[in-house]
């Protein structure tokens, strides 16, 4: 960032305001405002987030800087009535980071700038205390050792702790100024040896360098490591708070505390918070010594508790939220130190914004901000009980959230038949395959040794609302033995295991689970009533509903089932956005599946189609009656064919077996020539989707029809059944439109057949580069579009999101290449650029185009306000994540309101 001469670096704390946060950080900002509230706020400047990003770049303060800095210190001194380390009486200053955003220990603070061996002396004079004096010299000496020269921290913890030990206490406020004293000389001696130069005893370079250190913080590994976790941007920058010490090491009428204004575990009004006597802030936040709780405060000083609770009032009620407050107590005076808009749980956020509203403080809409999907998602999956012991086995990926207890079972059948005999049972793999979905079904959780976060694991749990971790690679699974081995520890099957999803560990037997409340709610089991968890159902309800009354986009499910569809409807779902029709295709019906694959002749290959068409229509009707009124998105077969037909290498043994016995099964070999056949290098972008339409005679047609069918039986029935056929992996539009003219054809003679009239309307998912690219082309042959975001994210990327997020998306998030996973939260830049891109091109050509997303980001927060702002009509999602959808479109929709108003 280049630097501008006539920009301002310097604001002192009655220049600024709780709106300037990028340029004075959150704390620079709300210590301004504190003092325009006319609170007891020591007298300071803060040094701009535009000067950090200068000194980042360059690697050298703007060149303006020291002046300002000189002339805000001066005004400063002039206000103190004291100079910056004066030998007499001293002006001591703190250095204190602060960004726009909480990072709350991640970057750097040094206290007590300006203590030298000369103006120690004069601070315990003014003081009339030498041991308060020595302490606080030997607190400077310490953190500017380790903030600024990069001393290592346990070097004076050690020295500390070998003093205490020597005079035979336990506590460093039992050390008297003599014991002190020598502490400094030997943490000085430290600092020579350690930082190859002396203490500096020049206050004013004491302050420079604390001032570069807090800059040169923004970048440590923390706080790159933290901002990755908390989405914040890396070129924010930190603000730097330079403010007048005041001390609470003064004796037992002095102290620090840290205060809220509610409590920010449940939400619950009332005196929370901790107060150290005698003690810096730096001491509660280490924990070196046992606080007493807050409400203990008005025993020891009654009159600055009161003061205290009259501004935790006035600060709640002028920010209008929970407030997280620091201060301290100099000799019965109270001074306010940082105020910010306290961190809480999931929980207290729900019943804070709506105990905020029931005081009038602000409104449904503002209400609505103040939570989020993450929040909702976090109290809807069950989670154990954090009290109970556990033992460890290792750590994967949190794939589908939610805690799981079950035995161990290496397969699927397995899983069905215990699962049938009233086990709870945890399949665990190297990782699932379509066959695999039965074992799912029937067990609690799945664990999976391999793949990501979209693997086929994860994406089948989530929609089931199935506890999943996947990619836990120092588990070695061994499905022939039936067991997993990790370390010393083996697992048979029949070993009881627990596994987290929402925080990726694996532990060895039984932990407690805790059920959610909100699921209860959601399903129709819990009603708002009057103990805890119902007032936070209560609360959970009235955000909902207004999110539900704001909100533009519908949300509906993916669902590929009646039981699936019918948990949707009870969570709100509108319609189902996608349907996969290659789930009912495996199981028994398998075998007819290799019937249609190895057809030689028409003949065969119409009777493989003729024996499938009612079971499929079967499983129409019953999406249809369990959507009733509601849209059903159905998707043509979507996968290679291959993935219905045996392993290749398991196929190739038995075969070979066979042969040297003498005893091939026809069969059989018929089945290893059709997989030899069908092999692919990459079958993800081989012969699926529109492909397979369009080589294998019949098999959409045969689609349609149950499709038609069931649509047509359904209406006889009296129903409203609103199918919608969506062909999947077009690339062009012809594919799209000899697919629609077979499908037209068919839907005619249904017609015919049943006396109906049918309104199935036929759409495509925009799952490709090339699709999105030419979206105006398949406008004129598509009455929808469904955007795969998955597909796209994989095609636009070069990515197989089964392999890439175990392989190297790791090393990707650590160097900040991805700030979170593509396959998470939608590439705006790029996937996103071609989603917008096909939404404006397809409307262009075919006004009432129907727009949704089908893919996994139609459930993450994120992602829901990036299609709100497209333009879609609706977003797709896993059953159990339609609550977070609904509340992030409303969120979305307030949101944009709410800037259009500004």
């Amino acid at each position: 960032m280049s630097e501008n001469k006539d920009q301002k670096f310097v604001y002192d704390f009655t220049e600024g305001n709780r709106d300037l946060k990028d340029l004075l950080g959150g704390k620079g900002a709300n210590l301004a405002e504190m003092t325009n509230l006319g609170l007891p706020v020591p007298p300071g400047f803060t040094i701009t987030t535009e000067a950090c990003k200068v000194y980042l770049d360059s690697g050298t303060a703007p060149a303006a800087l020291r002046e300002e800095v000189s002339a805000h210190l001066a005004a400063l001194e002039s206000k103190m009535g004291k100079k910056l380390g004066q030998s007499d009486d001293p002006l001591l200053v703190s250095v204190r980071s602060g960004a726009k955003f909480s990072m709350p220990g991640m970057m750097d603070t040094v206290l007590n700038i300006g203590l030298s061996d000369e103006s120690v002396t004069g601070l315990a004079s003014q003081a009339g205390d030498e041991r308060f004096a020595w302490d606080s010299y030997r607190r400077l000496i310490q953190m500017f050792g380790k903030t600024v020269l990069g001393v290592e921290g346990e070097l004076f913890e050690d020295a500390l702790d070998e003093a205490k030990a020597a005079k035979k206490v336990t506590v460093d406020t039992d050390l008297d100024a003599a014991d002190l004293k020598k502490l400094v000389k030997h943490f000085k001696k430290i600092v020579a040896k350690e930082a190859g130069r002396e203490f500096p005893q020049d206050a004013r370079e004491q302050m420079d360098l604390a001032v570069e250190a807090v800059f040169n913080s923004w970048n440590t590994d923390r706080a790159k490591l933290y901002r990755r976790q908390e989405r914040i941007p890396s070129d924010l920058g930190t603000a730097v708070n330079i403010c007048s010490m005041v001390f609470g090491n003064l004796g037992p009428d002095s102290g620090t505390g840290v205060a809220f204004t509610r409590d920010p575990a449940s939400g619950h009004a009332g005196v929370y918070g901790d107060y150290l006597q005698n003690a810096q802030g730096e001491d509660v936040v280490a924990g070196i010594r046992n606080t007493v709780p807050l409400a203990d405060l008005e025993a020891i000083d009654k009159a600055s508790y009161d003061q205290l609770m009259t501004i935790m009032t006035t600060l709640e009620t002028h920010y209008k939220d929970l407030c997280d407050i620091e201060f301290t107590i100099e000799r019965g005076q109270l001074w306010m130190l940082q105020t910010r808009v306290g961190k809480r749980t999931a929980g207290a956020a729900f019943r804070i914004a709506t105990q905020l509203v029931d005081q009038g403080l602000i409104d449904e809409a503002e209400a609505l901000q103040r939570v989020t999907g993450h929040q909702l998602a976090q109290l809807m999956f069950p989670r154990f009980d954090e009290g109970a012991k556990t033992t460890l086995l290792g750590r994967g990926i949190a794939a589908s959230p939610g805690a799981a207890v079950g035995k161990a079972v290496f397969d699927s059948y397995t899983a069905v038949k215990w699962s049938r005999s009233g086990e709870k049972v945890i399949l665990i793999r190297r990782e699932t395959n379509p066959d695999d979905l039965d074992g799912m079904i029937a067990s609690e959780g799945i664990l999976t040794s391999r793949g990501g976060k979209t693997s086929h694991a994860a994406v089948v749990a989530r929609g089931m609302g199935k506890t999943c971790v996947c990619g836990a690679e120092e588990l070695d699974v061994d499905t022939k033995r039936r067991r997993m081995t990790v370390g010393d520890t083996v697992i048979e099957e029949g070993d009881v295991v627990s596994i987290d999803g929402s925080t990726g560990k694996v532990y060895l037997g039984e932990v407690p689970v805790v059920p959610s409340p909100v699921v209860e709610y959601f399903e129709g089991r819990m009603h708002a009533g009057a103990d805890d968890a119902d007032e936070l159902v209560a609360a959970v309800h009235r955000i909902m509903a207004y999110a539900d009354r704001v909100r533009r986009l519908r949300v509906r499910a993916n669902a590929d089932n009646a039981e699936d569809a019918l948990r949707a409807r009870r969570f709100g779902a509108q319609g189902i956005g996608l349907c996969r029709t290659e789930h009912m295709f495996l199981g028994e019906r398998r075998e007819l599946v290799e019937r249609l694959i190895l057809a030689d002749t028409d003949g065969e290959r119409e009777e493989a189609l003729s024996a499938l068409l009612p079971l499929q229509k079967k499983d129409f009707v019953e999406l249809f009656e369990a959507m009733d009124g509601l849209p059903v998105t159905v998707r043509l077969l979507d996968p290679p064919l291959h993935e219905f037909l045996p392993d290749i290498t398991e196929l190739s043994v038995r075969v070979a077996l066979a042969e040297s016995r003498q005893d091939a099964n026809e069969n059989d070999l018929r089945l290893l020539q059709a997989v030899h056949k069908l092999h692919e290098q990459n079958p993800m972008l081989g012969l699926r989707g529109v492909r397979l339409g369009l080589v294998i005679p019949g098999l959409f047609k045969m689609q349609v029809r149950a499709i038609a069918e069931a649509a047509a039986e359904r209406k006889n029935a009296k129903g409203d059944p609103r199918a919608e056929i969506m062909v999947p992996l077009v690339g062009t539009v012809q594919e799209l439109e000899i697919v629609r003219e077979e499908a037209d054809q068919v839907i005619a003679e249904v017609e015919a057949a049943t006396g109906t009239s049918l309104k199935l309307s036929i759409g495509t998912m925009i799952e490709l580069p090339r699709a999105a690219l030419t979206a105006a082309q398949i406008a004129e042959a598509a009455q929808f579009f469904s955007f795969g975001t998955n597909d796209l994210t994989q095609t636009v990327w070069g990515f197989s999101r089964d392999d890439v997020e175990a392989s190297f998306f790791t090393a990707y998030l650590e160097k900040g290449i991805f700030g979170v996973s593509p396959f998470e939260t939608i590439d705006k830049d790029g996937v996103g650029a071609l989603v917008r891109s096909a939404v404006q091109a397809g409307r262009a050509t075919r006004p009432d185009l129907k727009l949704g997303v089908c893919g996994e980001h139609g459930g993450d927060p994120e992602s829901v306000h990036f299609f709100h702002e497209v333009g879609l009509d609706y977003v797709s999602c896993s059953p159990f994540r339609i609550p977070v959808a609904r509340l992030e479109a409303g969120r979305a929709a307030a949101e944009a309101k709410g800037s259009d108003s500004r």
